[in-house]
């Protein structure tokens, strides 16, 4: 066994930091060298409500002195209650709780393909998704998302799904075929840069799918839960999916999804057709719950959308300052991206020089993810770590140009 400290024995997946975090609170982490840093990543759009939570923290304790888990072989009251939460203020009927954004996406594939298969049509298993999607790590999941760079190496391509251009309607009707039974998007890609995809698209899309007798399904692991100043990123565009995606940020950090959907469309997954051991267990429900009395509040949304526009507001002044640097600012709500000039990954290296974390994304994207939580003072902080940041990326390339 190698005990070399130097060593680490995780699979080495991530290019990870040279820093480590040993607690957090609100939009704050303190590194194990006791440095301060301004979280503006929150993991990848998941601690929503900040690091700690108060209301959280004592939401997980009270529960994990309780009951952790028990299997879905018994009634969950807890589960029950965030169901019919998410049922309440959303379009859907029914809830579906897995562990991740992958797994919730996979289920609402399962569901379109079933809903397919018993109304006497099983040939019609194929999703349409689009380029620059990122709908998660499985088999299943890169071929939905079709990109090579997470393709390569996993042998013959899951079969069942065909990309297409995004935000051509043409080339969706062109692509549906007889083996056509479901569409997939993001309403805003963030892995593909925090693309925005038009409201009327997405309503064109709504419309071929009622046309066609097609299930549409919005993934939105990372854009839902608040993070677009809705509480789903679907409610901009005047329609809604039968089948909707959740994960990151609604457990606020613990690791849980949802897949919401009609009872239309979920028709088809009956007792023993689809399940999970550890998805809805008591622990996960607890946070999920306190999660939405945060969320939910009165107010708490529409503070998320100011708080947005006003954000986008100084990056569009920032980019205005240095054009070498940004090239465009995109976003809803606190889903914003810095489309750059330069590789995403060496910006993100002079932020967290500032002590400041943001998320590379594709299209040369970085994102700009501060928790839901976020104050007025702590956006113009990190917008000030922003500008220290293009500064150095400025002095990076003129000392390449000399």
């Amino acid at each position: 066994m190698n005990t070399a400290h130097a060593t680490s024995a995780i699979v080495p997946t991530y290019a990870r930091a040279n820093v480590a975090f040993e607690r957090g609170e609100g939009c704050w982490l303190v590194s194990t060298e006791g440095e301060r840093y301004l979280d503006f990543g929150a993991g990848i759009a998941v601690t929503s409500v900040g690091h700690a939570h108060p209301h959280l923290v004592e939401a997980l304790t009270s529960q994990g002195s309780k009951l952790w888990h028990v299997s879905n072989l018994y009634q969950n009251p807890e589960g029950e209650r965030f169901a019919r939460r998410l049922v309440d203020a959303t379009f859907a009927d029914l809830a579906f709780f897995a562990n991740s954004g992958a797994e919730a996406n996979e289920a609402a594939v399962k569901m379109a393909r079933r809903r397919q298969s018993i109304d006497g049509r099983p040939e019609r298993y194929r999703t349409l998704t689009f380029e620059g999607a990122f709908h998660g790590r499985t088999l299943a999941m890169i071929a939905a998302g079709g990109q090579a760079k997470y393709l390569d190496g996993f042998g013959p391509k899951v079969d069942g799904f065909d990309q297409i251009p995004l935000t051509d309607l043409a080339a969706v009707e062109a692509a549906i075929g007889p083996g056509t039974g479901s569409i997939m998007i993001e309403p805003i890609q963030g892995e593909g840069g925090v693309r925005l995809v038009p409201p009327a698209f997405l309503r064109g899309l709504r419309e071929i799918c009622d046309r066609h007798g097609l299930v549409l399904i919005f993934d939105e692991v990372q854009t839902g839960v608040g993070r677009t100043g809705r509480f789903f990123a679907y409610e901009h565009c005047g329609v809604h999916p039968d089948i909707l995606t959740s994960a990151k940020g609604i457990g606020g950090g613990f690791p849980m999804s949802a897949c919401l959907a009609t009872a239309d469309a979920a028709r088809g997954l009956t007792v023993g057709v689809h399940g999970t051991t550890f998805g809805g267990n008591p622990l996960a429900m607890a946070v999920g719950n306190a999660t939405l009395d945060v969320i939910l509040a009165p107010g708490f949304l529409e503070r998320v959308a100011r708080l947005g526009l006003d954000m986008r507001q100084r990056l569009a002044e920032l980019k205005d300052r240095h054009g070498a640097v940004i090239e465009e600012v995109r976003g809803e709500g606190l889903l914003i991206g810095l489309k750059l000039k330069s590789p995403p990954a060496n910006f993100a290296e002079e932020a967290l020089k500032q002590k400041l974390l943001v998320i590379p994304a594709g299209d040369n994207v970085v994102r700009v993810l501060p928790p839901l939580v976020v104050t007025d003072e702590e956006l113009a902080e990190g917008v000030r770590r922003l500008d220290a940041a293009c500064a150095a990326v400025e002095e990076r390339l003129m000392v390449a140009m000399n």
